[in-house]
């Protein structure tokens, strides 16, 4: 038997071990969903999976090898979350649009094993989580090229629901056509208004105009119904698949790196997390805004953003969210909190999460 050989009858054996002990993990893992159940808790508990974390890396002798040990236990950590959710019935997600819209994407790497619940509008994204009929909702917030979904931070605002987790999505935007159109016979466009904003500069050099649809898979769709090869969609090439489409013309993004950031809602916040985001407002008087960004830099945080928007029925006011690096349950974040509580007019934790 050569080297090979027996590397890999010892890699099957151990597979063996690892299935048998995975079955007896995750029955396990029900037990404590059940438990979960009958007790009102909720499927993640961030401080116990911190410490197991902690606890399982010190068994790892070889120093080499941790890192990769620690990618194993949050992989294995989130297959259990994932179990727990679906023994509990609580594995649906929400997104809003139609299959292959980049929210059902973003919602696919986020929550491989979830019950993907489609909405029409993101108003009701949110409204399902809160009800109940959805355990997390995914929505887009920021575009590297066209910026704010402001809509979105808007729902946030008027929304008692908390920011639990942040996902950068890589977009590739794609011309996409019927299977007998070719680049020279579309006439008219048609996407999400991020989707257009995104590839302006293509549309721009062709002379297409564009026309808004709700999201980029609806658009596809639209297309596809039509069934006249002088409209196109901007939308991604698994869209095309999804809808008997073909790519006229592929990466057509103005930026190569365009990426848009997916927030996730849920109706409680993580117990911790390396960010925490707020929602605040101030007296429309001078210098106040100064004031907030004074203190938290005062205490010591990196803010890394900070955007206005206008308050709902309240003319020419305002309301601001930012995000600071640091564990919101830290004695000096509360200390933070408690400054700002009394420099603001409200304020709120929107969000924890990892970055």
């Amino acid at each position: 038997m050569d080297e090979l050989q027996a590397a890999r009858q010892t890699i099957d054996a151990v597979d063996r071990q690892m299935a048998a002990l995975f079955t007896q993990r995750m029955a396990a893992v029900g037990q404590v969903a059940a438990y979960k159940q009958a007790h009102g808790l909720p499927v993640l508990d961030a401080g116990r999976e911190a410490a197991m974390l902690q606890r399982n890396l010190g068994y790892i002798e070889n120093e080499a090898l941790r890192p990769w040990y620690e990618d194993f236990l949050k992989a294995q950590l989130a297959v259990s979350r994932q179990y727990q959710a679906a023994v509990l019935g609580r594995d649906a997600v929400a997104y809003q649009g139609v299959e292959g819209a980049f929210s059902q994407i973003a919602l696919t790497r986020l929550f491989p094993h979830a019950r993907a619940l489609a909405c029409p509008t993101w108003a009701e994204v949110f409204e399902a989580v809160e009800r109940g009929d959805a355990e997390f909702g995914v929505l887009p917030f920021e575009n590297s090229h066209a910026g704010d979904v402001p809509a979105v931070l808007d729902l946030c605002y008027s929304h008692r629901l908390s920011v639990v987790r942040m996902y950068d999505l890589p977009v590739t935007q794609n011309l996409l056509g019927l299977p007998e159109a070719g680049l020279s016979d579309i006439r008219e466009v048609y996407s999400h208004p991020q989707a257009i904003r995104q590839s302006e500069k293509f549309l721009k050099t062709l002379g297409l105009p564009a026309h808004e649809r709700p999201n980029t898979a609806e658009a596809a769709r639209y297309v596809a119904e039509c069934g006249d090869k002088r409209k196109a969609a901007i939308a991604s090439a698994d869209t095309a698949a999804l809808y008997g489409l073909k790519v006229l013309a592929a990466g057509i993004s103005t930026d190569e790196d365009n990426t848009t950031r997916f927030i996730v809602v849920g109706r409680e916040a993580p117990a911790a997390g390396n960010r925490f985001s707020l929602l605040f407002t101030v007296d429309h008087k001078a210098g106040r805004l100064a004031r907030v960004i004074q203190a938290i830099g005062a205490a010591g945080f990196n803010m890394e953003c900070i955007k206005s928007r206008p308050m709902p029925h309240v003319p020419f006011e305002y309301y601001f969210y930012a995000e600071l690096v640091g564990d919101v349950t830290a004695a000096d974040s509360q200390k933070l909190i408690e400054t700002l509580e009394t420099v603001c007019r409200t304020v709120r934790i929107l969000g924890v999460f990892n970055r």
